[in-house]
């Protein structure tokens, strides 16, 4: 069945079982499970539609001065994001960037300190299921939500945009028509030695595992089509490190890279490719919160709500793929199948398949940083 990226359908879950992060720092922290200023703030604003919304939101939030924002996006999207947002509105951000990890470990311990660090966090779906779980979000209620498909609209956070998990390849070491088809291709033996998987991408792993699982696949069969598949592969940590070592030829295929990494430095003249995309193409979202305990709830919410309007073309201008499709643009998936990533399983059964998908790479060899 094909589906439009935006018009994607899950059911979704929220609860996450945060593994060492100690105890839960709403214990210690009023203002992340009660009534707070921002959120007040924030209920102002709801009955808000339209210009009257933009114009009363960027008279506060000049007011307010500033933004403090907590991302794990490239340094290359963080920049341009903040500075458009800055140039169009006159609203200054002050940028945390780091690994989602990262992130979302700050967050918590600011959380326990209750200190207000950031007004908006926009991450990965596994720190922003953490943060949702913890209650350290406020609803977003914009009207640009609804524009969002079903699969990037959660309780206490939105997709802002969707990575795309895809098979790609060195054009100089793969001739034309000989690239992977299926993921089943990439049990090949053929690509022995030849094949890179990135470390952490248990996310991919699950949800992969599962739609084979739906589509009549034994629990063995699908064992065997990954085990043959890190039988003689590279473990990457990174997907820049891994489209890098792609384009230097130092494997053939990489297993589950970002495709808009790989067009990044094919667009730079390096020899990788992706498409035709290998079918189901699988999306995972990374979205935005608002912060209960937010010092700057107007420019909190002006970002999100320019981050989704907007921001969605500066997302597109970086070969992103967007949440909303900007209007005028044709969908570049139109007549795929596309999955999201199961966000129900990677949250509830996090420590599961993680430790699955890290016995299945126990074995290969580990190359780059």
């Amino acid at each position: 069945m094909a589906l439009s990226l935006g018009r994607l359908t899950v059911a979704i879950g929220l609860t996450f079982a945060l593994v060492s992060c100690g105890a839960s720092p709403t214990a210690s922290n009023p203002a992340a499970s009660g009534s707070t200023a921002a959120v007040a703030k924030y209920q102002e604003y709801e009955g808000l539609k339209g210009q009257e919304r933009r114009d009363r939101l960027l008279k506060d939030a000049r007011a307010e001065g500033e933004l403090s924002l907590y991302t794990s996006m490239t340094a290359d999207v963080a920049d341009a994001i903040t500075k458009a947002f800055t140039d169009q509105t006159g609203v200054k951000v002050n940028l945390y960037r780091a690994a989602s990890e990262t992130v979302l470990q700050r967050l918590l311990q600011e959380a326990s300190a209750n200190h207000p660090g950031a007004d908006v966090v926009e991450t990965n779906d596994r720190e922003m299921g953490a943060i949702g779980q913890e209650n350290l979000a406020a609803p977003y209620t914009g009207e640009r939500r609804d524009m969002v498909g079903e699969a990037g609209r959660f309780d206490s956070w939105t997709a802002t945009r969707y990575n795309l998990f895809t098979p790609s390849w060195n054009t100089n070491k793969v001739p034309a028509g000989e690239q992977p088809k299926s993921w089943e291709d990439l049990a090949d033996p053929k690509w022995n030695g030849q094949l890179a998987m990135e470390l952490s991408d248990y996310d991919w792993y699950l949800t992969l595992y599962t739609y084979w699982q739906q589509h009549g696949k034994s629990d063995s069969e699908i064992d065997r089509l990954f085990a043959d598949m890190a039988n003689g592969a590279k473990v990457v940590k990174g997907h820049t490190v891994m489209g890098e070592l792609l384009s230097a030829g130092q494997f053939s295929v990489a297993a589950s890279n970002y495709s808009y990494l790989v067009q990044r430095v094919a667009d730079k003249g390096a020899p990788v490719a992706y498409q035709p995309f290998v079918q189901p193409v699988i999306a995972r979202p990374q979205g935005a919160a608002l912060m209960k305990n937010a010092a700057h709830p107007a420019a909190a919410l002006l970002f999100v709500d320019w981050l989704l309007t907007e921001g969605q073309q500066i997302l597109v201008d970086l070969r992103l793929t967007p949440s909303i499709e900007p209007e005028g643009l044709k969908d570049p998936l139109e007549g795929l199948e596309v999955i999201p990533v199961d966000v129900d399983k990677l949250l509830n059964e996090s420590k599961q398949w993680s430790d699955k998908y890290t016995a299945l790479l126990e074995k290969s060899d580990r190359i780059g940083n």
